[in-house]
């Protein structure tokens, strides 16, 4: 593999205060009368760097936003009720979804190394565009993948942008992972990095956040991917029944189209959450 990746230690796997742990769970889960576990009631998590899909809610605990709504929508229509809440860094995230220790994630693109540890929703309840960013004064003329060759790039930890991309970057690419996009976009305006790999939403909502201005991104994208709703193979809760009940309940609100009036509401709030 020939992304150059930052040694991050023992921090990657430290969650920030408020955050939920992995070998916590049994504190968490609701439980039933008899120890057993309710599974009316399913906890879920999420990239917390991804406005206005999800990010990190003030009482510091829970994830806001338009993909936590549509989650909880969901949770109405399946009859159960589904908690969003903070685990740590989208790396955690994933790993709580190998061990188990929450139950979905309310967004995530399709890759082989996923299908080993989660179930996915069908169909997909968005679509989004990943961008190259540079600085301004910079013009890489991007125009395909092979115009990253040679260059010094940046993503965060952790994340994909398809399968196909991410297959061609580990042959031909070096890219170092950084553990949030708000680092990400900063090194890049300091000249640390030629280019920098992310979703054009996020991006744009960081940068304004941060008030980086000397950033520009590519109109030709990287990918043009998913987002799914996933279950842990490992969730005390995966069953037949209830996987049935929740894809009908994505069924409904795909075909309704509920998510642009919740992608308007994520930005509004986001904008309100940051100023």
């Amino acid at each position: 593999m020939r992304w150059a990746v930052i040694l991050l230690g023992a921090m990657v796997w430290v969650l920030v205060p408020g955050a939920v742990q992995a070998h916590d769970k049994a504190d968490h889960f609701v439980t039933s009368a008899d120890g057993t576990r309710d599974c009316a009631h399913l906890l879920a998590s999420g990239n917390p760097d991804y406005p206005p899909y999800l990010w990190r809610a003030k009482d510091g605990r829970r994830l806001d936003g338009a993909a936590a709504d549509f989650l909880k929508r969901v949770g109405e229509l399946a009859g159960v009720e589904i908690e969003v809440i903070h685990t740590g860094n989208w790396g955690r995230v994933q790993q709580n979804m190998r061990d188990g220790s929450i139950d979905m994630v309310a967004g995530a693109f399709l890759t082989t190394p996923r299908l080993e540890y989660m179930d996915y929703f069908y169909p997909p309840f968005q679509r989004t565009r990943t961008v190259i960013w540079t600085e301004s004064h910079l013009d890489l003329r991007y125009s395909q993948w092979s115009d990253l060759v040679g260059l010094e790039g940046l993503t965060v930890i952790n994340n994909s942008f398809g399968q196909t991309f991410d297959t061609y970057a580990d042959e031909n690419l070096t890219i170092r992972e950084v553990p949030s996009l708000d680092q990400g976009l900063k090194m890049l305006s300091h000249n640390r990095a030629e280019y920098l790999i992310y979703e054009e939403f996020p991006g744009k909502a960081y940068a304004a956040r941060e008030n980086i201005t000397n950033l520009r991104s590519y109109p030709v994208a990287v990918s043009e991917e998913s987002l799914y709703l996933t279950m842990s193979h490992n969730s005390g809760c995966n069953t037949a029944s209830l996987r049935g009940r929740i894809s009908k309940a994505v069924f409904k609100l795909v075909s309704d189209d509920v998510m642009d009036d919740m992608l308007e509401a994520g930005i509004k709030r986001w904008g309100e959450n940051t100023n």
